[in-house]
C-alpha cells in the first residue's frame, strides 16, 4: 500500500477480547503490534480503537496514524467508549464513524458527533472535553485527512472541491440558535439537512433526494429485507405486540 500510495482501513481493539488475545499471543498491546507489524502511519486508518492505554495513545500519535471513532455502534455492543479525549488531546487525527446499519441501525453522521460528544463526557467526568467543534472537526476536516483527501475535501476553501450541506434550523427542536455549531451537534439530526451539494452538484434538495428514485428504493428494500429473513428461515416476533 505504501508502494502504491494507498491506504489501509482495519479494525483493532475493538472489543477487550482483542486486547487479551494479542497480550495472551504476542505479548503486545494492539499499538505495539501494529507498529510491529507496519500497520500504522498516516496511510492507515484504525476503526474503533476501543481498548487502548496510554502507551497505545502515543503511538498513534507519534506515527501519524488515523482513526475512526464510532461511538453509536460501540455502544449499542457494548464494546466500551474509546479514549478519544486522550487521542485528540494527544494529537491524533480522529475520524468520525457510523459503522454498519446493523450495530448502528442509522448512518446519522449528525446523531454520532452528539454521542461522540456525550459519552466523552461521561466517560471522563468532565463536561468540557469533546467540545461541539471538535466533534465537528471530527466530521469533516479529520475525515478528509483520514482519508487521504484533506486537499480535496473537509473544508470549505479555494481550491478544494464544493461540498456541503444546509440544514434548516427552522424547527422546534433547533429553535432557538444562538450557537449554530452547538445546536447542530447536540439538537439536529441528519433529518434536518435540507441541501447538499457534491462537487459543485446538487444531490439532496428540500430534503429530497435528487439523484436516486428513493420510493422505488424503499419498496425494495422492504422486499429483499423479507426475502433475506425467509433464506435465514428468520421469524422475527417484535417484544411488544404492534397492532
Amino acid at each position: 500500500a505504501r508502494q502504491r500510495g494507498m491506504g489501509v482501513t482495519v479494525h483493532l481493539a475493538e472489543v477487550q477480547a482483542d486486547r487479551q488475545f494479542l497480550r495472551e499471543q504476542f505479548g503486545q498491546t494492539p499499538a505495539e503490534y501494529a507498529e510491529d507489524v507496519g500497520l500504522v502511519g498516516p496511510n492507515t486508518l484504525l476503526v474503533h480503537t476501543v481498548w487502548m492505554d496510554e502507551r497505545d495513545i502515543q503511538i498513534l500519535a507519534r506515527t501519524d496514524t488515523n482513526v475512526a471513532h464510532n461511538p453509536v455502534s460501540n455502544a449499542k455492543l457494548a464494546s466500551g467508549i474509546a479514549p478519544i479525549a486522550e487521542m485528540l488531546a494527544a494529537g491524533v487525527n480522529v475520524a468520525l464513524g457510523t459503522d454498519g446499519g446493523p450495530s448502528n441501525n442509522a448512518y446519522d453522521l449528525v446523531r454520532e458527533m452528539r454521542w461522540a460528544s456525550y459519552l466523552q463526557k461521561a466517560r471522563t467526568l468532565n463536561p468540557t472535553v469533546a467540545p461541539a467543534e471538535a466533534v465537528l472537526e471530527m466530521a469533516t476536516l479529520h475525515g478528509a485527512k483520514a482519508m487521504g483527501l484533506q486537499k480535496e475535501i473537509g473544508s470549505l476553501e479555494a481550491g478544494k472541491q464544493a461540498d456541503f450541506v444546509v440544514f434548516d434550523l427552522d424547527k422546534p427542536h433547533v429553535t432557538p440558535s444562538v450557537d449554530p455549531v452547538s445546536t447542530l451537534v447536540c439538537a439536529a439530526t441528519g433529518a434536518d439537512v435540507d441541501t447538499v451539494v457534491i462537487g459543485g452538484k446538487i444531490v439532496v434538495q428540500g430534503g429530497q433526494v435528487l439523484t436516486l428514485d428513493e420510493e422505488r428504493i424503499l419498496s425494495e428494500a422492504r422486499e429483499r429485507a423479507k426475502a433475506v429473513w425467509k433464506r435465514a428461515g428468520i421469524e422475527h416476533t417484535p417484544r411488544w405486540p404492534v397492532l
